[in-house]
């Protein structure tokens, strides 16, 4: 090969390498915005089928769009109103007990005071606290927090925003999409990508189904066992249960260690009944729900749950199985049959 040939072709491999370098660097520094997005995608796929459905019946999708946001934001405050009174008042308790506690430690007498005759708590917290200048962590922490609820904020609103906005102009989003390829596959691509949202939003909506009967069940466990704040112990397994693969698990050790509040033998208890309602999530409840999804092999949807989560955390594992599944109904429907032909 001529010198110039190599000296071009040097040339184009390290500008490719810095190309994917930045872009890296790019999508890395994007992960907040890329995270919100996906959020948005996963849920307008979820309430589109509702709105199309509304559509079919005669309704404007502006009505229809207007309608599902309604219903969505009436959830939204139901869950607001259930779960944010009792973790008031567990603040609330915590602030009038700290007086209770601070005289426990001065009495030898009680078990927080031996503890603190022994180890002394209290002047090694003190210690660390002018060891890390607490006065200048006061204003940091402020600031701090203050940006963490800012940014919480944004983010939903975003959130919100984006799946208004996905959901209301889904049609003319996937004719926009449809002019990006060529004129003699767009038949094709539409019919494919018409299959893909569907499955996709079967899966979502059969998610939500099977979530919604492990926060209703949770609900009737805790209410049976006198366990405290049954209904907000129902809507955290629930929003948990969204999450596939281990949801339902960090929902059931939630309410397992809010049971050890109430004796031993009831966390006992409820650890046994949410290792049995895995085993029938597995194997009855979620085959009946997903009958109609597209089939997705258990490995493959490990897999995708720990590749979601590293690259986008929860919001990455909440969106995996979506994504697996429209992979595989690719694969399956174009790829393998090229692979065929060859």
């Amino acid at each position: 090969m001529p010198a110039g040939s190599w000296f071009a072709f040097a040339f184009w491999l390290a500008a490719g390498a810095i190309s994917a370098y930045a872009l890296v660097r790019v999508v890395s520094g994007l992960g907040s915005l890329l995270s919100i997005l996906l959020l948005a995608v996963f849920f307008a796929t979820a309430l589109d089928p509702m709105v199309t459905s509304l559509v079919n019946r005669g309704l404007r999708r502006s009505v229809a769009v207007t309608l599902v946001a309604l219903a969505v934001l009436a959830v939204l405050a139901g869950f607001v109103a259930v779960i944010f009174p009792p973790v008031d008042r567990e603040i609330n308790s915590l602030i009038d007990a700290t007086p209770g506690y601070l005289d426990d430690l001065r009495n030898k007498s009680t078990y927080l005071g031996r503890l603190e005759d022994k180890y002394h708590l209290v002047e090694k917290a003190k210690s660390w606290i002018e060891a890390n200048k607490a006065g200048t962590l006061d204003l940091n922490g402020i600031l701090g927090a203050g940006k963490a609820v800012f940014s919480i904020l944004t983010g939903t609103l975003t959130a919100i925003a984006l799946t208004l906005y996905f959901v209301a102009n889904m049609p003319g989003i996937k004719r926009f999409s449809y002019h990006l390829v060529p004129v003699r596959r767009r038949p094709r691509v539409a019919e494919l990508t018409d299959r893909i949202l569907a499955q996709v939003g079967k899966y979502v909506i059969g998610q939500m189904i099977i979530a919604s009967i492990g926060g209703v069940c949770t609900w009737v466990w805790a209410m049976a066992w006198g366990i405290p704040y049954p209904a907000a112990l129902g809507i955290v397994v629930a929003v948990f249960g969204l999450v596939p693969v281990i949801g339902s698990s960090i929902g059931g050790a939630v309410v397992t260690l809010v049971a050890l509040t109430v004796s031993v033998k009831v966390a006992i208890a409820t650890l046994v009944y949410y290792v049995a309602a895995r085993l029938a999530e597995d194997y009855l409840v979620a085959p009946r729900v997903n009958r109609r999804t597209v089939d997705v092999h258990p490995m493959v949807t490990i897999l995708a749950v720990l590749v979601g989560g590293a690259l986008f955390g929860v919001v990455g594992a909440l969106v995996a199985i979506p994504a697996a599944v429209a992979i595989k109904l690719i694969a399956t429907e174009v790829l393998l049959p090229r692979i065929d032909e060859m």
